[in-house]
């Protein structure tokens, strides 16, 4: 199906840009092309990111959709915002980059298909307008409807736009902001068969959860596209609009003896992909390779738009960088770890602060991650073992940093515990298990 989004002229009543936000669930960094894979996994993402800037090294600071997410919107760390598990919803009313386009006279409209970003389990709908919950396909051969393909997702994002262009802020000049949030290729990795041939798959045999997981990227990707293509045939809307990709966290395809996301530290899971575009004020073809976290994107957005950034966001404006100031190398960036999901009310009682599994602190390359259980450090140097392999000597002074920021996470997570337990229904928990997250 392809929609044609209604003529558009940008008017002196619109000061500031329309935002697109398109996020992919568990995507790791190293499956895109244009991140240096060998197949053409991303060829309509690749594009994107070559007509603006692609950061090299950028980190989500929990590998989790919900608090991931969370902490993409609000430049908060989970400790602080509260949805440190998938299940735990945010603290209410705080800012975040939805809100501040708003009172600035944005429309809003999200929309997701992943479990955890429903609402009521998530708290994020109090940040858009517009929070459309796409769950209209049994993907995991449950009862209920409880996700939507790629597909369905770009369909309900271009209806919205064209009848937003069309009904309302065509007329009036007033920007949107559009968030996006693709589940593929989230596990079970799916085989797309369509791509099978052009990713180079072998047709014979029993094809490998790695070859799944590429074939879903894929389909992804070949869906962004769709709606990328919607603003190619209209220029003048194009040029108004700051596009943001970005994934939640990575995923570990065997790694350190592991599969999944959210209960380690390591590399696999903390990557991401991420990138910015705005014809005619960010130079194609810009990369980054100094150290980013997804707590960057709202600052930077809003800075792009000239607009303040408020005090309590903890990310790093890049719009100067933009502009030609060098990229700071030197930051010193925090991650924490949480159990997966909480699957029942009453274990939600005391869920963020019992829930802590690791904390890791990383300057200059050096990566040291504290396991709490066993109360063990390792320490990488992340240019001479990128796999992290080898556990280095402690490190004294890294090694206080990184039992001060526990201390910290902790003193925030036992304030965050009471606000009161999270209503999880029984709904909730089937299908958090049926996405992976078990105890």
């Amino acid at each position: 199906m392809t929609f044609f989004l209604p003529a558009f002229a940008a008017t002196a009543a619109q000061r500031f840009p329309n935002v697109v936000i398109l996020t992919i669930d568990t995507l790791r960094a190293d499956h895109l092309s244009s991140y240096g894979y060998h197949r053409p996994t991303t060829p309509n993402i690749d594009r994107l990111l070559a007509s603006g800037v692609r950061f090299t090294e950028a980190r989500t600071v929990e590998p989790l959709t919900n608090p991931a997410l969370a902490s993409m919107f609000t430049s908060l760390y989970p400790h602080e915002h509260g949805a440190t598990r998938n299940g735990l919803p945010m603290r209410p009313g705080l800012p975040s980059v939805a809100r501040t386009l708003e009172r600035r006279g944005y429309e809003s409209a999200a929309f997701v298909s992943n479990w955890p970003l429903k609402d009521r389990i998530s708290g994020l709908g109090e940040h858009f307008g517009h929070y459309e919950e796409v769950f209209t396909r049994k993907r995991w051969l449950g009862l209920f409807k409880d996700e939507a393909n790629a597909g369905d997702l770009t369909d309900a994002a271009l209806a919205w736009l064209g009848e937003t262009r069309q009904m309302g802020s065509r007329k009036t000049g007033r920007p949107f902001l559009l968030w996006v949030h693709y589940v593929e290729p989230h596990a079970p990795y799916r085989l797309r068969e369509e791509f099978v041939q052009s990713l180079g798959i072998p047709q014979h045999g029993d094809v490998s959860r790695p070859d799944r997981y590429d074939t879903e990227i894929a389909f992804a990707d070949q869906q962004i596209g769709r709606l990328l293509a919607a603003f190619d045939r209209n220029p003048e809307l194009k040029a108004s609009t700051l596009f943001v990709f970005a994934a939640d966290h990575g995923e570990s395809l065997g790694e350190h003896g592991y599969w999944g996301h959210g209960r380690n530290l390591y590399e696999p899971t903390l990557r991401i992909p991420l990138g910015l575009a705005w014809t005619g004020k960010i130079r194609p073809g810009t990369t980054i390779d100094a150290p980013a976290l997804n707590l960057d994107v709202a600052p930077t957005i809003l800075g792009l738009a000239g607009l303040a950034v408020p005090a309590g966001f903890r990310g790093f404006d890049w719009t100067p960088v933009l502009q030609g100031a060098p990229a700071p190398r030197d930051r010193v960036l925090w991650f924490e770890a949480h159990k997966g999901a909480v699957l029942s009310s009453r274990e939600a009682a005391n869920a963020r602060r019992k829930g802590l599994l690791e904390v890791g602190v990383m300057v200059g390359g050096r990566k040291q991650i504290l396991h709490l259980a066993a109360g063990a450090l390792s320490l990488f140097d992340l240019a001479k073992d990128p796999r992290e392999t080898r556990t280095l000597a402690g490190d004294p002074q890294l090694s206080q940093r990184l039992h001060d920021w526990m201390d910290i996470v902790q003193k925030g997570l036992t304030a965050s515990d009471r606000l009161g337990p999270a209503t999880v229904g029984s709904e909730d928990a089937a299908q958090l298990r049926a996405l992976g997250y078990i105890q």
